[in-house]
């Protein structure tokens, strides 16, 4: 058990670096552009934000358990928090000092219900790997137990002592603070912090669960059952608990480790294409993917020429996946909300497109999207017939004029990632960064297009249904035309339009920077997926959507680095 003295320090501690860092948002933010100075407050910005995240960093290196882990989740919400921050927290590891063996070996035994010389041959007391919130050992299996299982070589991974209560102490105290700062009207009404906390304790909830990851692990190996491809450790489930797993060793050649591939005669572009095309069957095929494809987490195992020669395609390696703790799955609606997001495209419809980001789940229900939907048949209008040619001659600075305008209009909106369409971003981000890195020449428009013809033959019977109630949409909003104009005219009247004025324009711009590349994301994954589905029944429509698809694209990665450089 925890100390309870050291838990409430841990408490305090936690919430006074959020109140210190509120009361100085408090007043850079909102104090000062009040009393005319908001240019002192702009000049800063980036400066005050990296400076919170350098401390963050710091308080989670030095506090370990949960704290770790909210700032690799805050890392990756780009929905939420400026790229200041973001970045500054991309790096942040498990950079936790070992538990002494000692302690761990009492635990596992505990839990295991028997002395670990009985319950393994041997265990190696110097950890493979450290975490916040376990730590993980090569061992050995009993004679008995290799002789069931067929090897020896096992990795056993043991919680840290303690660590529940650790997690229930960071939880708490991050509600805490997600429901203050919910009581905050330009807070609350652009992000459901309740719900993202929430959102959080489950993830990592799951995590603590070994069992959890254990059944992961047997879903992923059953999923590709019959995949040459792919390879997946065995969980030895006599030997693991909710707080104790183990698997099968099976540390081979990292995916990244270039030289180590080449010097077993692997080609790395070979294993970048071969990694791409997993990942998307994942991600279309099957619905249930690995959701953290670093290269710690991939190795390339190379197999004996028996087992290459029985594979049709005379592959002489495999790719090994380990670590599910990190699962993610394709829900309905998200296919739902896909396949609208396609069909709109397709008819060049801006409120369908909309209509499709809403049931994705990005727009929160107080989202006003009159001028989202504005915005979207502006860009039909100005690159709705361009190929990729065409694009590539497109002056560079037409683009960087088109994501300012684009992020101008949604920047005001309450965006907020689900959790699952944020573990898909994160797949496909790692995924094409890490076959970049094997092969400068990877096209990750190539490696999805087989996955994505995949979707729009299962979606291609409710295609003549959407289509349909596409046009019974528009004949709804024609006839309902002369009574929404008779209600602006009372609107106008009554003095009940509201319009934004130029200083809150710029608050909203501060405030909000980042929620410009969301829809961004939403839509490049649309348009492309849309694009390539189409392409088979119709080339060149869908050339256009693929072609439409790097705009959206190029405007996610630009409006980072125009939102540093610009004035708010």
């Amino acid at each position: 058990m925890a100390d309870v003295g050291n838990m409430r320090a841990r408490y305090r501690r936690i919430l006074r670096f959020a109140i210190r860092h509120m009361v100085q948002a408090w007043w850079f933010e909102l104090t000062l552009p009040r009393l005319g100075l908001e240019r002192i407050s702009a000049r800063g910005r980036a400066a005050r934000l990296r400076n919170i995240a350098r401390r963050f960093h710091d308080l989670a290196v030095e506090l370990g358990g949960l704290m770790i882990k909210v700032g690799q989740f805050l890392s990756s919400r780009l929905d939420v928090l400026p790229p200041e921050i973001t970045k500054e927290l991309e790096g942040l590891q498990d950079e936790v000092p070992p538990v002494a063996f000692p302690a761990l070996a009492a635990l596992a035994e505990s839990e295991l219900g028997v002395p670990l010389e009985r319950a393994f041959a041997s265990v190696d007391p110097a950890p493979l790997a450290a975490a916040s919130l376990g730590q993980a050992h090569r061992a050995t299996l009993s004679s008995t137990d290799a002789a069931d299982m067929g090897w020896a070589d096992v990795v056993v991974k043991i919680q840290r002592p303690g660590i529940d209560e650790v997690v229930d102490v960071d939880l708490a105290a991050l509600r805490r603070v997600a429901g203050w700062l919910s009581r905050v009207k330009v807070v609350s009404d652009h992000v459901d912090l309740p719900s993202l906390v929430e959102e959080f304790a489950q993830t990592s909830f799951e995590e603590l669960d070994y069992l959890h990851e254990a059944a992961n692990a047997e879903r992923f190996a059953a999923a590709f059952e019959s995949d040459a491809r792919v390879g997946v450790p065995e969980v030895v489930w006599e030997r693991t608990t909710r707080r104790v797993l183990t698997l099968e060793d099976v540390t081979a050649i990292k995916i990244n480790d270039v030289d180590g591939l080449r010097a077993a005669g692997i080609d790395p572009s070979e294993v970048a294409a071969e990694f791409a095309a997993v990942m998307f069957d994942q991600l279309f095929g099957r619905g249930f993917f690995h959701a953290d494809p670093h290269p710690g987490n991939i190795f390339v195992t190379p197999i004996s020429g028996d087992a290459a020669a029985s594979d049709a395609s005379g592959r002489a390696w495999i790719l090994t996946f380990i670590d599910f703790g990190m699962m993610g799955e394709v829900p309905d609606t998200l296919r739902r909300g896909l396949r609208e997001v396609i069909i709109a495209a397709a008819a060049r419809d801006g409120r369908g497109l909309v209509d499709g980001i809403r049931e994705i789940g990005v727009l929160l229900p107080s989202a006003d999207t009159a001028e989202l939907e504005r915005a979207m048949t502006q860009l039909f209008a100005r690159f709705g017939g361009m190929g990729f040619a065409e694009l590539q001659e497109v002056d560079p600075r037409e683009f960087r004029a088109f994501a300012a305008e684009f992020g101008d209009v949604v920047r005001s909106l309450p965006f907020q990632l689900p959790e699952n369409f944020l573990l898909i971003i994160r797949a496909m981000s790692l995924t094409s960064g890490m076959c970049s890195a094997l092969d400068p020449d990877f096209n990750i428009w190539d490696a999805v297009e087989p996955y994505a013809a995949r979707l729009i033959r299962e979606e291609s019977g409710n295609t003549v249904q959407a289509f349909a109630k596409q046009a019974m949409s528009l004949v709804g909003v024609a006839a309902k035309l002369p009574q929404r104009l008779d209600e602006l005219a009372t609107r106008l009247e009554d003095g009940r339009i509201a319009v934004d004025v130029p200083k809150l324009d710029r608050r909203l711009r501060r405030l909000e920077r980042t929620t410009r590349r969301i829809v961004s994301a939403v839509l490049f994954a649309g348009l492309l997926v849309g694009g390539v589905l189409l392409r088979a029944d119709d080339p060149v429509l869908g050339t256009v959507l693929m072609a439409l698809s790097a705009l959206p694209l190029l405007h996610a990665v630009l409006a980072g680095v125009l939102g540093r450089r610009g004035p708010g």
